[in-house]
């Protein structure tokens, strides 16, 4: 993640900064969210109009860093994904009725699925991008542990620890 001031460019000023894209293998990571926005889905052929969550998920890999956006759109048809992203921020559990919680998703962690969708832009260039295909039960469910790394050998392994003792 960059911590440069963002600006506009004059038309005459200079530039260095190459892409920092890595597209991630297909796999398990745990993530972090740094980023939620409200917004509003227009419709599409699957989808009628309805409000949507725009998330910003952070996965550290050992290729980098990465930030994902993932939207979640608040309508009956996707019901489940909504309930499998609390779960896996440990705000639901699995069977539980419960009322989202938008201001706890900032700084919220979790674990999901990955993979690589293909697409091609207007310059007909086929491309790919990292996209979440789902979203994780937590695993440990103890306070103060986040979701396991087994696993994923390429992640940090989990340390637990109990509070007040060293």
């Amino acid at each position: 993640m960059s911590d440069a001031v963002e600006r506009e460019l004059g038309w005459n000023d200079s530039i260095e900064k190459d892409s920092d894209f890595i597209l991630l293998p297909e796999g398990d990571y745990d993530f972090k969210v740094v980023k939620f926005e409200r917004g509003r889905h227009q419709g599409s052929e699957k989808l009628p109009p309805c409000n949507k969550a725009i998330l910003t998920l952070e996965i550290d890999s050992p290729e980098g860093s990465i930030s994902i956006i993932h939207n979640l759109f608040l309508h009956s048809k996707t019901e489940t994904m909504l309930s499998s992203f609390f779960t896996s921020i440990g705000q639901k559990k699995k069977g539980e009725k419960v009322t989202m919680n938008w201001n706890a998703v900032t700084g919220a962690r979790g674990r999901c699925r990955v993979y690589q969708d293909s697409w091609t832009g207007d310059d007909k260039v086929e491309r790919k991008s990292n996209k979440i295909k789902k979203f994780y039960e937590p695993t440990n469910t103890a306070p103060g542990t986040s979701t396991n790394t087994a696993n994923n050998p390429a992640l940090p392994q989990q340390v637990s620890f109990t509070a007040g003792r060293f």
